[in-house]
């Protein structure tokens, strides 16, 4: 018997989502800035990528899948690099001494 490629590839990436989530949440607060560092640098790869996607193909078909798909990548990336910032940020001022009122 022989498994559906869509199953198999789902099964796979439903997995990664729970692996995914564990991971992620067992961080502890003093790595969570490092780490939301090099999710950063992987989005921004992702968008350099997306952005190929996104203007590959010829002038006449600029619905073609390949292009939607890369438009949306570079749209859900850049979400992804502009709350990573925020985060990163909250984090830091999570470490900063807070002045007291005299």
């Amino acid at each position: 018997m022989e498994i559906d490629p869509f199953i198999f590839r789902l099964s796979i990436f439903i997995l990664s989502i729970f692996i995914g989530y564990y991971v992620v949440w067992s961080v502890t607060p003093s790595l969570h800035t490092p780490l939301m560092s090099v999710t950063n640098a992987i989005s921004s790869v992702i968008i350099v990528g997306a952005i190929i996607a996104g203007l590959s193909g010829d002038m006449k078909s600029i619905f073609n899948t390949s292009n939607i798909f890369g438009f949306v990548a570079i749209f859900l990336a850049a979400i992804n690099i502009f709350g990573g910032f925020l985060v990163t940020q909250r984090m830091l001022q999570m470490y900063k001494k807070k002045k007291k009122n005299k």
